[in-house]
């Protein structure tokens, strides 16, 4: 065990202590270091709560259960989640390590009432926020209190919020430690948020948001604050915006704090002076100076004095990309509502009103999510959705942050999305100008072809294994072309018919199946047009039938006990031939149109009849199969185990959809937070079906691929580059790491074959 201290102060702490005192006590340290006004504080360093795993021999057990996660299984990650911080939160803290947080708080005063904030080694990085992913303590008084908040700040270094967060942004919770600041609380009277640039265009301009009592009223959404904008160059104030603010966040007796009505005669009142407004706008920039990085700082003021709380990097601004045209307004409709134009973009989509974290069980691809304020409990639901609006909330708040890290349009403060729009409605959401409009409006040629959010520049690198990119909507082909992916992988049309709001049924049952197929056309053509001159494999129908339960014609679905083991898949396109034929009239019509890039993938398929017998109804329907790519999904053991009989009867490419394939071959539900930790793609069954399936395609001449959650994960993509396979296919933001993690693999590869040879 390293001799590093368990406890450091403000003045001892420089930026580059990051390993030792996280991104905010290198902060806060740092400002010190300048001479911004911050109040005195020390941290339970890093160090000190790898310790603390390590005496109470939870390290390894902890590793080894997030190693199984799959974080993309909601319930599994909730349980897991729930299970770590149990053990951390009850586990007792050595006594060498309490003892010196005891002493510290003993030098700042026994009286002394603290704020106990996290400050994980991954946290407030240049390029990586996980902003309110763990948690902060207000109001903390006492010895007792101290080291409670101190060990649920630990805890909540494994919330689902930052388990899923690291995940997806590539970062090993083996090198994830956390440290902990406990810092003089400041009562303020009036606090909020500021950039020194503008969040999302950079434009040099600082944004104030304020309101009463403490910041936390404002990150979290409680209040939309009063905005300022100040002009760095003319050095004036250029815009006023003065809010309501009906409640404010004051400290609540010796612990925490709580939610109080403001007096009426302060709720319309302006929070700052023009006096206030210049002295921050000051403070602002010369964080941005110092650190050569424009600045997301937290701050506090006591009568006259400004105390500075925060100043992390702005990880959202858009960089410039000549090959993306900025996204613009929508051209024309009827507003409905207004907000914060909180992250750019225009998109429209059904609206789902999330009251609670248990509603976003029901967010499905595509929807616009409605709240009064999201949390970073929603962040799973978020990354799903189209659009995100809210009642409450100001430029900073949580759902703006987010919004704007993942690249989805946001409108914040409205006051009255979720009691004006209504569950199933159609809205469109202009994200720059905050604007809501009713149905779905029609927008610029320059918006139908920019990337949603924050561009995604093509990767250089070269693979040898082809990289290719899911796709689900054709709103988000330009964000997958933009990743410059080698063809899409797995294109699912299951989103484009539960979007036209009626069962395939429902077309035949009121002979409207021209409409069907253009929609579906219409739909295909847009990623095919995208992609021309790389392959796009189609999925045919694979919805379960209680998807189909509330929509139009949904009466006519069978019920089923379970229906992932049912009526869905090949399985029900072979019995419901009409339901089949449209589709394969639609992939006939864009075949004869010149669209040769296109590929047919038939899903849940167990057995090489099930694959002869589609081809041959596509060849009876007129397709030109003995031309087109057709294959199948491999997500049943069976597919696997028999491969090579499918290579006999013809297919042209198979690809693994390890969602199912995983919880068909061990029998968990990945749905099932009781078991998440037995789904295991890893496991070496899976591995075993996976390795004699990529070795009998190379062996025949046929491609293998994934498409399933696996692919997005680059220990996983690295272990099937090792063993062969032919490309893989993975989510779109998880494009860039996958091909990096592809091409230092085959390099990793041809150096040791150069190494054994020598």
């Amino acid at each position: 065990m390293d001799k590093s201290p368990n406890i450091l102060w403000l003045t001892e702490i420089r930026n580059t202590d990051i390993p030792s005192v996280g991104g905010k006590g290198a902060s806060l340290g740092e400002m010190t270091h300048v001479g911004l006004p911050v109040p005195q504080a020390f941290v339970v360093t890093a160090q000190a709560f790898r310790r603390f795993l390590q005496l109470t021999k939870m390290e390894e057990p902890i590793f080894s259960i997030l190693e199984k996660l799959d974080v993309d299984d909601n319930d599994a990650l909730n349980a897991t989640s729930e299970k770590v911080k149990a053990m951390v939160s009850t586990a007792k803290m050595p006594a060498k390590i309490k003892n010196e947080i005891l002493d510290s708080y003993k030098k700042m005063g026994n009286e002394t009432v603290v704020a106990v904030r996290s400050s994980a080694t991954a946290e407030d990085l240049p390029d990586a926020s996980f902003a309110g992913q763990q948690d902060t303590y207000l109001n903390i008084l006492g010895e007792k209190d101290l080291l409670e908040a101190v060990k649920n700040c630990w805890a909540s270094l494994y919330t689902a919020r930052a388990i899923y967060y690291r995940s997806k942004n590539g970062f090993d919770d083996r090198s994830v430690n956390i440290a902990v600041v406990v810092q003089q609380l400041v009562f303020s009277e009036k606090a909020g948020v500021m950039f020194s640039s503008h969040p999302v265009s950079g434009a040099k301009t600082v944004m104030i948001e304020a309101s009463w009592g403490l910041g936390e009223a404002i990150v979290s959404g409680t209040v939309s604050p009063d905005n300022y904008v100040y002009d760095r160059k003319g050095r004036k104030i250029v815009q006023k915006t003065i809010s309501t603010k009906s409640v404010e966040i004051i400290p609540d007796g010796k612990k925490g704090t709580k939610v109080s009505n403001v007096p009426k005669d302060r709720q319309d009142a302006q929070v700052l002076s023009e006096k206030d407004i210049l002295r921050l706008a000051e403070f602002a920039i010369k964080s941005e100076e110092h650190y050569k990085s424009a600045q997301d700082m937290e701050w506090g003021m006591v009568g006259d004095t400004i105390y500075i709380l925060q100043s992390r990097p702005i990880t959202t601004i858009q960089k410039n990309n000549s090959k993306t045209k900025a996204p613009t307004s929508a051209a024309s409709g009827t507003i409905i509502l207004q907000g914060y134009g909180a992250s750019p973009g225009v998109a429209s989509g059904k609206v789902i009103i999330v009251n609670d974290v248990k509603d976003t069980s029901r967010v499905q691809e595509g929807d616009v999510m409605v709240a009064t304020m999201t949390n970073p409990d929603m962040v799973p639901a978020m990354k799903k959705v189209v659009g995100i609006i809210t009642d409450e909330g100001g430029m900073t708040c949580h759902a703006a942050i987010v919004s704007r890290e993942l690249g989805t349009p946001a409108v914040v403060g409205t006051k009255q999305a979720t009691s004006l729009l209504k569950e199933g409605q159609i809205v469109t959401i202009d994200g720059e100008k905050g604007i809501i409009y009713d149905g779905k409006v029609t927008v610029s040629e320059e918006v139908t072809t920019a990337a949603k959010g924050p561009a995604i520049v093509a990767s250089p690198i070269i693979t040898a294994t082809s990289v290719k990119v899911n796709v689900s909507m054709p709103e988000a082909v330009a964000r997958a072309v933009a990743t410059g992916a080698d063809g899409v992988g797995l294109l699912r049309i299951e989103h484009l018919i539960i979007g036209m709001n009626k069962t395939p049924s429902w077309y035949i049952k009121h002979n409207k199946q021209e409409q069907f197929i253009t929609e579906l056309m219409d739909g295909i053509r847009t990623v095919l047009d995208a992609f021309r001159g790389k392959s796009v494999w189609v999925r045919t129908l694979d919805s379960p039938t209680d998807e189909f339960l509330n929509m139009e014609g949904g009466e006519d679905e069978p019920h089923e006990h379970n229906p992932m083991l049912g009526f869905r898949g090949i399985r029900r396109d072979l019995r419901q031939k009409e339901q089949f034929r449209m589709q394969a009239e639609c992939f006939r019509r864009l075949w004869e149109a010149g669209y040769h890039n296109l590929g047919i993938m038939f899903p849940l398929v167990q057995h090489p009849r099930e694959f002869i017998a589609a081809k041959e109804s596509f060849r009876e329907w007129g397709l030109d199969v003995d031309n087109m790519e057709l294959g199948i999904m491999v997500e049943i053991p069976a597919s696997a185990i028999i491969i090579d009989e499918f290579i006999k009867a013809g297919i042209d490419f198979c690809s693994f959809g390890t969602n199912d394939l995983v919880q068909y071959t061990l029998a968990v539900d990945r749905n099932n937070g009781l078991i998440g930790e037995m789904y295991e793609p890893a496991h070496p069954a899976v591995m075993r079906l996976i390795e004699t399936c990529i070795s009998q395609c190379r062996e025949a001449g046929v491609e293998c691929s994934i498409c399933g959650q696996a692919g997005s994960d680059p220990k996983f993509v690295k272990q099937l580059v090792h063993k062969g396979i032919a490309s893989v296919s993975a989510n779109i933001d998880a494009i860039q790491k996958i091909r990096e993690t592809v091409a230092k693999t085959e390099k990793q590869i041809l150096l040791n074959a150069a190494l054994k040879k020598n």
